[in-house]
Order: structure tokens, then sequence, then C-alpha cells
């Protein structure tokens, strides 16, 4: 049963290398993505390091080392820095594009329907979305939001995929609970608004 729930939640991260450094089944690369997000958040959060100079002097480093690698191999008849052929391959574009499509045109139907269907129920769901957003924003920056995502993604995940049958569980008295809330709040309150508006548009 284990093993189920584990390639469960691994296929539902999406099955491939990401999964298993957000399960921890790659230990390496999960601590580096942990302590090197640490330390940038620390340097630009903490220690007030600028961003944009922070990637100009690794650039600069970057390129002095690679300058003066090359430079001494060719007298020293050394191989050279080992760089591939950075090339960005019109597959990845077409994906990339298509995934960016599909999200637009998701956000433009959701905007259509509030603003020319006059989907009442659609428009209070979005509304306290985007008021939880800002109000989530209103504490933290945005780097120290990324931050926070990156730690529930490699605690979130990992402990779903220990405790699967208890968490879904809790989660099923709280969607009863969030339904019948809901339940109350259609009831007495969105659907009185709805037909309010609807008695208006026939008058007019």
């Amino acid at each position: 049963m284990g093993d189920n729930r584990q390639s469960f939640v691994h296929h539902a991260l999406g099955g491939g290398s990401v999964a298993d450094v957000l399960l921890w089944r790659r230990w390496c690369a999960s601590v580096t993505l942990l302590v090197s997000s640490t330390a940038l958040w620390i340097l630009f959060e903490r220690a007030g390091y600028n961003v944009l100079s922070f990637v100009a002097n690794v650039m600069l480093l970057l390129v002095v080392i690679l300058f003066f690698w090359a430079k001494s191999a060719s007298l020293l008849n050394r191989p050279l820095p080992p760089i591939p052929d950075l090339e960005v391959h019109e597959e990845s574009v077409v994906k990339a594009a298509d995934m960016m499509r599909v999200w637009i045109n998701h956000v433009l139907m959701i905007a259509h329907d509030i603003a020319i269907g006059g989907n009442l129920k659609l428009f209070v769901k979005v509304s306290l979305v985007l008021w939880l957003i800002s109000y989530v924003g209103s504490f933290f920056n945005l780097l120290t939001f990324i931050y926070m995502g990156i730690l529930f993604s490699l605690s979130v995940p990992l402990l779903y995929d220990k405790y699967q049958s208890q968490i879904d569980d809790k989660l099923i008295i709280a969607q009863k609970v969030i339904q019948t809330q809901y339940k109350k709040i259609d009831d007495n309150v969105l659907r009185k608004i709805s037909r309010s508006s609807n008695k208006e548009k026939k008058t007019q």
C-alpha cells in the first residue's frame, strides 16, 4: 500500500527528476536546493545584498574564470573549458508557448464569464482568491514568498507521501465543512443577489 501511495504522489508531481527532488529521493539534490535557497534568501533578505549586483558579479566571475581557463589551456596544451553548445530548441519553445496559451485562454475565459456572462459565483471565488493573495502578500515580499514556496515544496509532498491516509481523512472532513458553509452562503446570499439582478434585468 505504501508503494502505491508513493507512486501516486510521484506521478502527481510529474514522475520525473523534479518529483524525485521534492520527495527527497535524490537526497543530495534536495539538500543542495534547500541550502542554496536558504543562503540566497539570507543574502538578499537579511544582508540586504542587491539581486542585480549579485547576478552581475557572478557572471563577471564566471567570464573571468572561463577566459583565463581558455588562455591557459592554449598555452599549456590543456583541454578547453567543457562548455556545451548552448541553444534553445524550437520544440521547447513551442511547448512553452502552448502551455502559456492554455493558461492565458483559461484566464480570458474566466474574465469573459465574469464581465460578460455575469457569473456571480465565479466573481466571488476570484475576488476571494485575489484578496487572499493580496492579504498574504502584504506580510511578505516576493523573495520571501518564493523562499516559502520552496520550503513548502520540499516539505508538503514528503509529508503527504508518508501520511496520505491520515491527511485524506482530515481533508474529507474539511471538504464537507466547507461545502456545508458554501451551501449556506449560496442559499442565503448569492441566490438572493442573483434573483434581484435578474428581476432588474426583466424590468429594464
